[in-house]
């Protein structure tokens, strides 16, 4: 079949770093090509240098992004590397000749798209991840360029997607967004490992309430730790339960010093930066996954939890509300009330059949999240933005 777009999706973030956007960017990547269209990755160099690679079979370029700051030491970086990033975007533009761009996750490498999209009359997809909400380093507040050409960009779209309606909401509330359209994360239903695998650090074999991500402030993970020992301390819980908290970030050695002030060091385990076949091991043997965020776009865990057959427990501070029912495929809960959430999570330790019951429809509703449905939500908006070409 001929290839009906040449698309280039420009990623803030890509492989070899993992999270949220660079999964979505690299299944989408592959689903979108296995359908027959041209597609290439183009992504931030952050200093790394590493040219072109080709990952799953699409070829991803990483390109300079330099911006001019305030300081005259950044002002002199930034036009002594302007010069060579712009030889390289269009090297990247020359090279696939693309019928549209699509900015996943908009950042320097937004800017520089919608520059080249101005530049060649290409149209541009505006994908938003939550960059706006959800940044621990608060990009957009910093930065009055970002915030400038993020209100261009949106103007300028074609089409604007954002993985939840909240995101919809900050854009248009913020940004001056019109429209735009909800397009989520998705998941490949791979089987899930066997529950008889377990990763080395695994507690013992009592239950474990399970949470995984980057370990910063807004993730939430200081309110579950809370949450978690509260329950300890009241005999709320077994008492060879454990909590499981797994990923890397600025705010690890200040979790692990507030285990250690709560009393409950010997319970939580913080394993550190987990491979993709850990995670898989650790959501199928644990007894409940909590998703504990002060704000969260989407949260793509959740769906993992679901396609694992793990009872979720799920922050209603984010994008829960498009696709999470509280009571029927998780309990939706305030994190910010660290009470109710130790009750939502005893409750499902307590409850094995509330537990079944929750882990069946995640495991019966995670199903609408497949790769080739987002897919295909894509290739509507692509069509209406350039038709085939």
């Amino acid at each position: 079949m001929a290839s009906r777009h040449r698309i280039a999706l420009i990623s803030s973030s890509f492989h070899p770093h993992t999270g949220g956007v660079e999964e979505h960017v690299r299944q989408l990547a592959g689903e979108l090509t296995r359908r027959g269209h041209a597609v290439a990755v183009w992504t931030v160099d952050r200093g790394e240098h590493l040219g072109r690679q080709v990952v799953d079979e699409v070829e991803v370029r990483y390109l300079p992004t330099p911006l001019p700051a305030r300081s005259a030491r950044s002002i002199l970086s930034y036009a002594v590397g302007l010069p060579a990033a712009v030889r390289a975007w269009v090297s990247a533009y020359r090279a696939l000749r693309p019928t549209l761009l699509n900015v996943q996750c908009f950042g320097p490498n937004g800017l520089y798209a919608w520059a080249l999209s101005r530049l060649t009359r290409t149209p541009v997809v505006v994908s938003s991840h939550g960059e706006t909400m959800a940044d621990d380093f608060d990009a957009f507040g910093q930065s009055a360029l970002l915030r400038a050409g993020l209100r261009q960009a949106l103007g300028d779209a074609g089409a604007v997607t954002g993985c939840s309606s909240l995101v919809l909401e900050d854009l248009r509330g913020r940004f001056g967004l019109v429209g735009g359209t909800a397009v989520p994360n998705g998941i490949a239903l791979d089987k899930p490992p066997e529950k008889g695998v377990s990763p080395a650090w695994w507690p013992g074999p009592g239950p474990v309430v399970l949470s995984l991500g980057r370990v910063e402030h807004k993730k939430g993970f200081d309110l579950l730790l809370r949450a978690f020992a509260d329950l300890v301390r009241r005999g709320a819980v077994p008492s060879e339960a454990h909590l499981v908290i797994g990923g890397d970030g600025s705010a690890l050695a200040t979790l692990r010093g507030l285990a250690e002030t709560m009393g409950v060091a010997d319970r939580v385990v913080l394993p550190g930066r987990l491979g993709r076949d850990e995670v898989g091991a650790a959501i199928v043997r644990a007894a409940v996954f909590v998703v504990p965020s002060r704000v969260e776009a989407f949260g793509i865990v959740a769906l993992e939890a679901w396609r694992g057959g793990c009872p979720l427990v799920m922050t209603s501070r984010g994008g829960a509300k498009d696709f999470v029912t509280d009571g029927v495929d998780g309990l939706v809960v305030d994190p910010e009330d660290v009470e109710a959430l130790g009750v939502a999570v005893a409750s499902v330790l307590a409850n094995p059949e509330r537990s079944r019951s929750l882990a069946k429809a995640g495991s019966q509703r995670v199903r609408d999240f497949t790769w080739e449905r987002i897919a295909g939500d894509y290739e509507r908006i692509y069509e209406q933005v350039s038709p085939a070409g």
